[in-house]
């Protein structure tokens, strides 16, 4: 191989091990399931409800209504688990005067607020998934998450046509950034919303759905390097809260 050859391949050696140095904790080394809610209503977060203009509203009621209800998919606790006086799962019971592309949000917001508090999800998502009733309707289910430039992307967990609890996967594209050059490298998604969408075709006047076990699948793994602390925002403000001036 000539000279100038050599150095060629070596440079795109030097390169792609750069490369690879900056991002390596992109690659996955220790995958994690962590729920994000289980909708039993004790995880801090009160999820509101709001929809599109031709949601029902009269004088005496309006719709939907979110409640936490006792039920549960057989699948992940049984049919006759010993708890199960204290499961519930999210309800939601809508209503539309006209059918159409229709949509309900349903977010999480935190104490008797109801301005939206997006969920933080912990390391790198590879994917969301959550359990959910459906009752033989062709609605469409997405997720909502927002990454560290404020950028929010739409997940689509597809279509609800089934009946009973079935469990819904939707991955998280490379494309979706969670990582960034500089220290701390690792920048979380948040969870913004679910959106259920209703299409033309389908009856809207009357429906129901049930949501169970917000969960994600996610790459906890972090290179450790000497003075890592000085990269967690946390222990930095903690630092420099406390610090002297040096001049």
């Amino acid at each position: 191989m000539k000279q100038g050859g050599f150095k060629a391949v070596c440079l795109v050696l030097m390169a792609a091990w750069a490369a690879a140095s900056a991002f390596g904790d992109e690659n996955t080394v220790s995958l994690e399931s962590t729920i994000l809610d289980s909708f039993d209503g004790e995880s801090g977060y009160v999820w509101q409800v709001q929809a599109s203009k031709f949601a029902t509203a009269t004088e005496e009621d309006s719709f939907p209504k979110l409640a936490h209800v006792n039920a549960w998919p057989a699948a992940v606790f049984g049919y006759n688990p010993e708890n199960r006086d204290s499961l519930r799962s999210l309800g939601l019971w809508g209503r539309f005067d006209r059918r159409g592309y229709n949509w309900v949000d349903i977010y999480p917001s935190q104490g008797d607020a109801a301005a939206p508090a997006e969920i933080p999800i912990p390391g790198r998502v590879r994917q969301i998934d959550v359990w959910v009733w459906g009752s033989n309707l062709h609605y469409r289910l997405e997720a909502y998450v927002r990454d560290h430039l404020g950028i929010v992307h739409v997940l689509d967990f597809g279509s609800i046509y089934h009946t009973g609890w079935k469990n819904l996967q939707v991955q998280v594209p490379a494309s979706i950034p969670q990582s960034k050059r500089v220290l701390p490298r690792l920048a979380p998604l948040t969870f913004v919303k679910f959106r259920l969408w209703t299409p033309p075709a389908e009856p809207v006047n009357n429906f129901y759905m049930y949501l169970s076990q917000l969960k994600v699948f996610t790459d906890m793994f972090e290179t450790h390097y000497d003075g890592e602390e000085l990269g967690d925002p946390d222990r930095v403000q903690e630092l420099w809260s406390g610090a002297s001036t040096a001049n």
